[in-house]
């Protein structure tokens, strides 16, 4: 009782609002869905209005997923539901692409019983001079009403709530805001460029959100955890709208595992509860140490330990020395310029086996740039020290290539094949299509096939173009175009049987000894999730192949995020002529470059990215007081 009043405690020193993990976000999804649908029911019981408050974006789609899966299965009716949305965009026709309206009607009220006049959204197509009038008639609907049971709510990258951008008062009710230009940022994607999305929109206020009775955000990704640890548990400001919440008495965030990685109960978590000391976790404890204390490693002291919550450790070994030369030890291993093994080699304290001396490695490309961003420098040792490198580009990559692109290839395939007299019915049907579409397509509009298929092959070329710079033969090239990918809009296809089935083949066929995968989660459009489940279902379905006995498999990051320090397990250096070869091979994508389609919240480009992080992982190394390199990219293995 003692321990879980200490750990109770400790906890809510930290996180001032209540935060519920779950391992995955369909789990969590589940579990919201499944408080709403009970919700609806108490209410249908007692024949009262169930008044929710729906959020948009792709953060709660599962769960109106799963409330349509209710409806459709288990006979869930929504006749007794009014829901009020959070925000629209201004000025928006109510049909357009883009639009909240739009959202929710593909996304939830056209597959339940809802009633369509119980269904309120913002107008964002209203005469300017009649927004302030429609904003207030929208709080005191919600009024009639009887205010929202359930308010359902996401976090933007500067944790906004609804669209109450930073600067956004507690009291704030309905009304018409400027939008922040991280949030344009975030949202050029669906609108086809930044300089399409509506500067303004309608948002609920912070005061009428707070009035809410319950209210539960949802947040999936390492990309929303730096903005969720400031919510959870930093001060409440204006400038973490989401921070108000503390305030509310009845809220709970709802996280997956990835999002809850900067809270301090996974951070540091003996600074929360008790633990017991294991290898990793005195890795993570160490060097936790080390930065916040701005030493090396071997200069820690024993009051460096009692300091800091880690007297338990220093107890455990009796003198800091002990402590700190093992872990120094633990992190020089890591460190190793030969990724496949150095032949020859006693390789006891190495990260990879030195035999088989020349290895055949499988390198799996979410997209067809990830290899060369995320292990460019690795791929080229691994090509220079003589092993048999094959890469499997998982997905054709096309919606990623901006449409003027698109147009300068089918001018020029048109233009080659006028000047040469080439007559091929079937392409010339393909890039009319694609070029007559191009003429008219409006802006967010899916991709038409003919289209994606000139896009994709850009990407094709690209690709290969930095496969023959790396220097290996085409043969040993593979792209996989798998299915679930190919919807034409960000949102994509579960992974599937034949997905799978199309990944299974390709490591049959290799059979490797090593196999690289992206295991950069913090991808905000989901894809290296995606890839990755599918290259699991894979292994896993191949695990009692004899060849798998002798398969290592190591993930990588760099493109969106790096792997925690005390998480590395191989890090391989790069000289400063390294990172420059590898930055050449980047450039090699060139529809990639100088303003992407998928930007991301940074607005580096990706060779800028990836060396940023990669000199930032050797600055650490170096930080922590080992050798001083130039760039390094890290690798986790994955214990299947």
């Amino acid at each position: 009782m003692l321990t879980e009043t200490r750990t109770l405690q400790n906890l809510i020193s930290y996180e001032k609002v209540p935060a519920q993990i779950y391992a995955s976000a369909q789990e969590a999804s589940k579990a919201v869905a499944g408080e709403i649908a009970a919700l609806i029911k108490t209410k249908q019981q007692r024949g009262e209005c169930a008044v929710l408050g729906l959020a948009t974006g792709s953060t709660p789609k599962m769960v109106y997923a799963e409330l349509v899966r209710l409806y459709r299965e288990e006979g869930l009716s929504f006749r007794n539901v009014v829901s009020f949305n959070l925000d629209e965009y201004y000025p928006l026709q109510a049909d357009a692409l883009q639009s909240y309206h739009h959202f929710m009607q593909e996304n939830l009220f056209r597959h339940i019983d809802i009633l369509q006049e119980h269904c309120y959204i913002p107008s964002g197509d209203t005469p300017q001079e009649l927004v302030r009038m429609n904003c207030a008639r929208y709080e005191k609907r919600i009024e009639e009403y009887g205010g929202i049971d359930f308010q359902l709510l996401g976090i933007g990258r500067n944790g906004h709530i609804g669209f109450n951008e930073p600067g956004s008062h507690s009291s704030s009710a309905t009304r018409l805001i400027t939008l922040d230009h991280v949030t344009r940022f975030d949202a050029a994607v669906e609108f086809g460029g930044l300089a399409n999305v509506p500067r303004k929109a309608i948002t609920m206020g912070v005061g009428t959100i707070l009035k809410a009775k319950r209210i539960v955000l949802l947040a999936w990704g390492e990309h929303k955890a730096g903005i969720i640890r400031q919510a959870v548990e930093g001060p409440v400001t204006e400038f973490v709208p989401a921070s108000y919440l503390q305030g509310h008495h009845n809220v709970s965030f709802v996280i997956d595992e990835t999002v809850a990685l900067d809270l301090t109960r996974k951070k540091a978590p003996w600074l929360t509860d008790n633990v017991v000391w294991n290898k990793q976790l005195i890795k993570k404890a160490v060097t936790h140490l080390a930065l916040t204390a701005g030493k090396p490693i071997l200069k820690l002291t024993s009051n460096d330990y009692n300091e800091n919550g880690l007297s338990d450790l220093l107890a455990l070994y009796g003198q800091a020395y002990d402590i700190n030369i093992e872990v120094f030890n633990w992190l020089q291993h890591t460190i190793t310029g030969w990724p496949g093994g150095k032949p020859g080699a006693d390789d006891t304290y190495r990260p990879e086996r030195a035999q088989p001396a020349i290895k055949r490695v499988l390198i799996f490309s979410p997209h067809p740039d990830d290899d060369i961003i995320s292990m460019g420098g690795t791929f080229q040792r691994l090509v220079d020290q003589g092993h048999e490198v094959h890469v499997a580009y998982q997905t054709t990559g096309n919606i990623a290539v901006a449409d003027d692109e698109a147009f300068r290839f089918i001018e020029f395939v048109r233009d080659y094949n006028a000047k040469f007299g080439i007559r091929s019915p079937q392409a010339n049907d393909i890039y009319e299509e694609a070029c007559a579409f191009l003429k008219i397509k409006k802006n967010g509009e899916k991709d038409i096939p003919a289209l994606r298929y000139v896009k994709g092959l850009i990407r094709r070329g690209e690709a290969k173009n930095t496969c023959r710079f790396v220097g290996f033969p085409m043969e040993q090239v593979h792209f996989l175009d798998l299915p679930f990918y190919e919807t034409g809009t960000i949102d994509k296809k579960p992974i599937g049987a034949e997905d799978i089935s199309i990944i299974a083949a390709v490591i049959e066929a290799v059979q490797p000894h090593q196999l690289y995968a992206a295991g950069d989660l913090a991808d905000p459009h989901g894809t290296h999730k995606v890839c990755l489940d599918g290259i699991f279902a894979a292994v896993k379905g191949l695990k009692e192949k004899l060849f798998m006995k002798d398969c290592w498999i190591w993930l990588y990051k760099g493109a969106w995020a790096e792997w925690d320090i005390d998480l590395i397990e191989m890090a391989v250096p790069m000289s400063p002529d390294q990172v420059l070869k590898k930055r050449a091979g980047i450039f090699k994508h060139q529809s990639q470059k100088d303003g992407v389609v998928f930007q991301g919240s940074d607005s580096r480009e990706f060779w800028q990215r990836a060396e940023d992080r990669n000199k930032a992982t050797a600055c650490l190394y170096n930080k922590l007081g080992l050798a001083e390199y130039e760039a390094m990219e890290a690798f986790v293995r994955w214990q299947w």
